[in-house]
């Protein structure tokens, strides 16, 4: 059985109202999808999204862009994927047939596809993941996050209770900050340099420019010894979660327990009301390896473990979704 008249178009930006309608209505949508935080780097990854219509009903979106003719869940986000309201599950298969039959009449071989975890979405949704289990798709990466569940009483280790008695002992103090160049200038790009050889993702420009359109969503905390700033995070905020998107501190930290101190005002106080606290992955080389400090560290706050997966599939696979419906 086909449900008919499904319709696959590509984004393009008169079409902007209208997809971030659609993410108000979404079971799987935060503001990342939303095209003023999509839209800021797309010099940097072209775009190429798509928007699944049943008639002249808008359906499902998918956040995506294009690099040397494949198609990639949309590069410049954490997470990715459909994104879609109360479709059945037949409806998410039709939807995702169609995609794929899409990219193969564009002349795409191969979409590579970033899931949503779970804690992210309002009501479960893991239809997608159906759907590419019988277009047999390959699992190519998998990341483990880090995430406090606040359903319960978590058990802090007594590592972390000491490191957040030296921050008390110390007279540390968190506060809020509506601006972002102190810890990016002064704590997290001479804290990547030296640990990562590496840089922010977010350039200082680009958070500021974020966080003035989602002030809601980004939030800046940062940890002060003697009202010098000595760490922080940046937040990303949305209904169900808190994410610590950058984490960083000085050569402190271990002396005034800045970072354990920042954690738990953050888990136990600020966000406390949030069902989830997701602390960010852990691992590195596409999931190969584990950083078993880093992951120890934040599973000493009472962080278990959840994965998100990242798939490759055969747009020629459309066809493995014809027949599978009894």
């Amino acid at each position: 059985m086909r449900l008919k008249n499904y319709t696959v178009i590509r984004y393009r930006s008169t079409e902007a109202t209208g997809w971030n309608d659609f993410l108000k209505t979404a079971k799987n949508a935060t503001f990342l999808f939303n095209r003023n935080f999509m839209d800021y780097h797309a010099d940097r990854f072209p775009d190429f999204s798509l928007m699944v219509y049943n008639e002249e009903r808008l359906v499902a979106l998918l956040p995506a862009n294009i690099d040397n003719g494949t198609i990639l869940s949309h590069q410049g986000l954490t997470y990715g994927g459909l994104v879609y309201g109360n479709l059945k599950l037949q409806e998410v298969i039709l939807v995702f047939r169609e995609i794929l039959l899409f990219l193969q009449q564009q002349g795409i071989l191969k979409l590579v596809y970033k899931s949503i975890p779970s804690v992210y979405c309002l009501k479960p949704a893991q239809e997608v993941e159906y759907a590419l289990f019988l277009a047999k798709a390959q699992i190519v990466r998998r990341d483990a996050l880090s995430v406090l569940a606040h359903n319960g009483e978590n058990e802090v280790s007594d590592l972390r209770k000491r490191g957040i008695k030296k921050g008390i002992k110390s007279g540390l103090v968190v506060k809020e900050e509506n601006h972002f160049e102190d810890f990016w200038n002064q704590i997290l790009i001479p804290n990547l340099e030296s640990r990562h050889q590496a840089k922010p993702v977010h350039s200082l420009q680009e958070i500021e420019l974020l966080a003035s359109r989602f002030p809601e969503n980004i939030r800046q905390f940062n940890v002060y010894h003697q009202n010098k700033i000595v760490g922080g995070t940046t937040v990303f905020e949305t209904e169900n979660v808190a994410h610590a998107q950058y984490i960083a501190a000085n050569e402190t930290r271990a002396e005034l327990g800045s970072l354990d101190f920042l954690f738990n005002e953050l888990t136990h106080n600020i966000f406390r009301e949030k069902k989830f606290f997701d602390f960010g992955i852990s691992n590195e080389m596409q999931g190969r390896k584990l950083n078993s400090g880093l992951s120890y560290w934040k599973e000493s706050f009472g962080a278990t473990t959840i994965t998100q997966d990242f798939y490759e599939v055969a747009t020629a696979n459309y066809t493995l979704l014809d027949d599978v419906f009894i």
